[in-house]
């Protein structure tokens, strides 16, 4: 299984009114670590030839990240079946290492072409193990 791993810097941007990150900038993460990862391993041209779309997102939010925090993001595909996978998101403050989220986010996979639902090939399933 590869993982992706990022390490970013809480900014004045990503507080809310309770200077905590904003809940709206940790899907922000979520998505983009994601995006990240498969860029990552994914070859131009499986890249080209499908899309993934977000069909459910479930957050557990364990503790605050705080201006200047900084927070390791890491994620991996947990499983796939059919034309979805399952992908799991941790961030954790980097120095304390304390669980700050846990995320699980059903993506379906599509054809980039026709937008219709598509099986998850070996080939696709291969890029991440």
């Amino acid at each position: 299984m590869k993982y992706h791993e990022k390490v970013l810097t809480v900014s004045a941007d990503d507080l809310d009114d309770l200077n905590h990150v904003n809940n709206v900038r940790y899907v922000q993460w979520i998505q983009d670590v994601s995006k990240e990862h498969w860029q990552r391993y994914a070859s131009e041209q499986i890249q080209l030839a499908v899309v993934w779309v977000v069909m459910n997102h479930n957050i557990s939010y364990k503790n605050a990240a705080k201006l200047g925090d900084q927070i390791t993001i890491q994620t991996h595909i947990a499983e796939s079946r059919g034309a979805t996978s399952i992908r799991v998101v941790e961030m954790h403050n980097t120095i304390t290492n304390q669980l700050l989220l846990r995320s699980k986010t059903e993506w379906c996979l599509l054809n980039a072409k026709t937008l219709r639902p598509m099986r998850i090939s070996e080939e696709i399933k291969n890029v991440f193990s």
